[in-house]
């Protein structure tokens, strides 16, 4: 079989050129992943209810999702886990469906099952093409010596959340580690059986002083001003002299029967990096997506994210899943690299030439 080979050297030469040309090519183009690439099309649903119980958001939230989400074509299998607050349901696909109509699909039943959702939902439903049984492939922590970690949370939400979410082959990106900035009003029963003021009256006047509604105008003669301000108060000084109630011709003011302050929405959530507080951003794939690339994009962002953050905000990796993965790259290129010399030399001693 070697003898055509043998007497037409330029041909063999050029043969083999455009095969190992060929095969750069396809090496480059092979994806790269830390396991045999058996990827199911999974979409995972979320829907948050504040301060309901586990059993309160399963029957009011989860199952009218479950049952929109369960009329969904070719879903193979689908499980829902309820906690305080929130419900995740996990759909998984048949391995031919594409993931990207699978979405649409589940958008369209997340509209038609909103009508049978809780109107005190703080936000729609969300989705996201993820898998939640796979591991981050990165995590970033923000630290900063001045911000506190509501500030830090805030900064992460609406900076890097939204930006990173674009990212091709980011599937969900994830904060945790703190929560949204909010005024916490922590009551005093003593001091409210003292007034005889109930927990709906005061619940009533913070949702009113949290009404942003329009103000109205001033005429005179043929002059109209319309009145611009927005009195709605972000800042627990602000909330203080809120008066709540009227006993004996006086106003009760909130700070009278409340302890207020500057805090998180949940208390139960605590990042730390060094020792530090700090906001955490977790990164996942999408099915499929190449981890390399991924996580290049995202390195390549960073710089230009953390100039739209304030001065004293640091970003740190703290994981990176990546790392075994291109030694693994860099080992298997090392051993082609063998294999192709070892190749040359053993044609070039039987050959001699």
């Amino acid at each position: 079989m070697s003898r055509p080979f043998i007497s037409r050297p330029v041909a063999t030469t050029l043969l083999a050129i455009g095969i190992a040309l060929a095969g750069i090519f396809a090496f480059s183009k092979l994806s790269v992943a830390p396991l045999p690439q058996v990827d199911f099309p999974t979409i995972s649903a979320q829907a948050t209810l504040p301060g309901a119980s586990p059993d309160t958001v399963a029957t009011s939230v989860a199952s009218p999702l479950e049952r929109h989400l369960g009329s969904i074509a070719d879903v193979t299998e689908m499980t829902s886990m309820s906690s305080i607050d929130s419900t995740r349901i996990t759909m998984q696909f048949g391995l031919n469906r594409d993931i990207d109509g699978a979405a649409r699909d589940v958008q369209a039943a997340i509209n038609a099952a909103r009508a049978n959702l809780p109107a005190s939902l703080c936000s729609n439903p969300t989705y996201h093409k993820i898998n939640p049984a796979d591991a981050p492939i990165m995590i970033l922590a923000l630290t900063s010596k001045t911000l506190t970690a509501g500030q830090l949370y805030d900064s992460a939400a609406t900076v890097l959340q939204q930006s990173l979410s674009q990212v091709d082959g980011v599937g969900e990106v994830d904060v945790s580690g703190s929560a949204n900035p909010a005024v916490r009003v922590e009551l005093e029963p003593n001091a409210l059986s003292h007034y005889g003021i109930g927990l709906e009256d005061v619940r009533a006047a913070l949702a009113a002083a949290n009404a942003n509604s329009p103000k109205g105008s001033i005429e005179f003669g043929p002059n109209r001003v319309q009145i611009y301000t927005n009195d709605q108060p972000t800042k627990a000084a602000q909330y203080r002299d809120l008066v709540i109630a009227y006993r004996n011709g006086s106003a009760v003011k909130l700070s009278d029967v409340a302890e207020v302050v500057d805090s998180v929405e949940d208390l139960c959530n605590l990042g730390l990096f060094n020792g530090k507080r700090a906001a955490l951003v977790i990164l996942y794939r999408q099915p499929g997506a190449n981890i390399i690339e991924t996580i290049d994009c995202v390195k390549e962002m960073l710089p230009q994210l953390h100039a739209s953050l304030p001065a004293d905000v640091d970003i740190s990796p703290t994981a990176d899943r990546s790392t075994t993965i291109r030694a693994s790259l860099k080992d298997t290129e090392h051993t082609l690299i063998i294999a192709v010399a070892l190749v040359v030399i053993v044609v070039f001693l039987f050959l001699r030439n």
